[in-house]
């Protein structure tokens, strides 16, 4: 195992492709691997592109008092394909000091039903955003054989998005359509520590993301398209809420096996559960509680799980331009009998080219399988009822995704 330059790391983007279609609200993630560049000086730009197919089945309005859809209950197409950018630059400072500023979309997700399907008093359309911009910094040292790094930063995130779903029955006032629209920023911080042994490719790394709380999320909640009849229906409130997005731990590991060869490896656990149902009241009660139980005029109903990712893989170098990786990932789903996020099993690969030694190109795919299963009602931690609304089923769907990147380092 005698070689220096092997499968870059950042080549394990075929894992990362693996486990674009994680639970919760993940897309991009966390990912400071551009930090552990050797050069004085890189830069990165990554896209990926995910396809998921996940259709609903046997769909049935338990709830007909908020209008009664006649849409199709079977094969109805629920997830929308969604583009994840990454952007990052590295610098050393001396021999020890390598920092890095990057911009990512970590959250989103964005599922489309429509309003003509047996549910749309559950879900018209869902879409959430994020934009995250970081600055890490990592302080090496000589240890044994190898180096061992200890690093931290913090990023800044702003989220927002939208919810649509039928509230009544369509009457003269409107479709009896409600869309309740929210955004919100918080700061976030990290903190790890790894330990490398370049000449056999070898590298431990433990990071720690923090919490972001978004401490005033704030929108409005238009049921302007429903009849008056009380409370908010008929018109415009303003909204606050609170919410937090997930702690992650994440553990990755790689090392050279055999001339040319690599073995790579990752496990992530992502605090999903913190995110169960967030109500939102309105602003004329500020001052008050603002729970599920008081004050509230609606709320976001999420009753996630955490999160489990374990990725693994080889990569493999063919000569001094080209090399190749594979992996595959299993992430535990973070449905828990409400929603449609079961595990998936996906595979991944990538190739990458190095014209020289200051270019590399890559470019990976991934296909998966999401995993069966169904939503209905469940009693949620504050003992009320949530998915009451409308059941369904779903099988095994697939999942497709794409990813370009260029280094360029000097």
């Amino acid at each position: 195992m005698g070689f220096v330059r092997f499968v870059s790391a950042a080549l394990l983007s075929s894992a990362a492709v693996g486990a674009a279609q994680a639970g919760g609200l993940e897309r991009g993630g966390y990912n400071v691997d551009l930090l552990f560049n050797p050069a004085p000086f890189a830069a990165e730009a990554t896209g990926t592109y995910v396809m998921p197919q996940r259709k609903l089945d046997n769909v049935v309005d338990t709830n007909p008092l908020d209008g009664t859809p006649a849409g199709p209950s079977q094969g109805v197409k629920d997830t929308e394909s969604y583009f994840s950018p990454r952007l990052g630059l590295k610098v050393g400072i001396g021999e020890q000091v390598d920092c890095l500023v990057d911009y990512s979309e970590p959250w989103g997700v964005h599922t489309n039903p429509g309003a003509n399907w047996a549910g749309a008093n559950h879900n018209i359309e869902t879409k959430v955003n994020s934009h995250s911009f970081g600055g890490t910094c990592s302080y090496k040292m000589q240890a044994g054989k190898g180096q061992f790094r200890v690093l931290g930063g913090v990023f800044y995130q702003k989220l927002e998005g939208f919810k649509e779903r039928l509230v009544t029955p369509a009457s003269p006032f409107g479709n009896g359509v409600g869309r309740l629209d929210l955004k919100g920023s918080g700061v976030g911080w990290r903190v790890g520590a790894a330990y490398e042994v370049p000449e056999i490719a070898f590298r431990a790394s433990l990071v720690y993301n923090s919490r972001v709380k978004l401490d005033d999320v704030t929108g409005t909640l238009d049921l302007s398209r429903n009849p008056p009849v009380g409370g908010p229906l008929g018109k415009v409130t303003p909204v606050y809420g609170s919410a937090e997005m997930p702690e992650t731990v994440e553990l990755k590991l790689q090392s050279g096996i055999a001339p040319n060869w690599l073995a790579f490896g990752s496990v992530k656990w992502v605090n999903w559960s913190i995110l169960q149902s967030i109500p939102f009241c309105a602003e004329s009660t500020r001052g008050s509680p603002c729970t599920t139980t008081n004050n509230r005029e609606t709320s976001l109903d999420l009753m996630y799980r955490d999160g489990w990712t374990v990725s693994g893989g080889v990569g493999h170098k063919f000569n001094e331009q080209w090399s190749a990786a594979a992996s595959l990932t299993w992430d535990r789903g973070t449905s828990k009998g409400f929603g449609h996020q079961a595990d998936s099993w996906t595979l991944g690969g990538g190739v990458a080219y190095t014209p020289n030694e200051n270019v590399e190109m890559r470019l990976s795919g991934a296909l998966g399988i999401l995993t069966s299963g169904e939503s209905g009602a469940i009693v949620g931690d504050d003992g009320l009822i949530y998915g009451d609304d409308v059941s369904y089923t779903f099988g095994n769907d697939l999942v497709g995704a794409l990813s370009a990147s260029m280094k360029v380092r000097w």
